[in-house]
C-alpha cells in the first residue's frame, strides 16, 4: 500500500476512535456508491453526520481541511444521498470534516469541524 494510503487509513482510524470516544455510533466506514465514497457515517443525538477525514503529516502544504474542494463536496453529497435513500434515513443530517495532523508513532492533533459545509443544490 502506498504511504499516503497508509497515512490516510491511520487518520481514518484515529477519527473513528475520536468520534466513538465522544459518544457517536459508527454506522459505516469507507462506504461506497459507485466511485463516490464517504469516509465515516456516524450518528449522535438524532443526527447523522457524513464525515470526510483528511490526514496530513504536517501543515506545510496547508491545513488538511483545505483539501475539501467543491468537487469533493459534490461527490460526498451524492454518496450521502444514496446512503440516505438505501438506508431509509429519516433524521437530521450534517456534513463534517475531521482534520488529522500527525503520523503513527508521533501522535496527532484532531480538529472536528461540525457542519463544515452545506452541499450546493445540483
Amino acid at each position: 500500500m502506498a504511504e499516503h494510503n497508509t497515512t490516510g487509513r491511520w487518520g481514518e482510524d484515529r477519527a473513528a476512535e475520536y468520534l466513538e470516544s465522544r459518544g457517536y455510533g459508527i454506522m459505516a466506514r469507507d462506504w461506497r456508491a459507485g466511485r463516490r465514497d464517504i469516509d465515516i457515517v456516524a450518528h449522535k443525538d438524532g443526527t447523522v453526520a457524513f464525515v470526510e477525514v483528511k490526514t496530513r503529516r504536517d501543515t506545510g502544504f496547508g491545513a488538511p481541511e483545505q483539501a475539501v474542494d467543491l468537487r469533493k463536496v459534490r461527490s460526498i453529497a451524492a454518496a450521502a444521498s444514496a446512503f440516505i435513500k438505501l438506508n431509509r434515513i429519516d433524521a437530521r443530517v450534517r456534513f463534517d470534516i475531521i482534520a488529522v495532523t500527525g503520523s503513527p508513532g508521533a501522535g496527532c492533533a484532531i480538529d472536528h469541524i461540525e457542519n463544515a459545509f452545506v452541499p450546493p443544490l445540483q
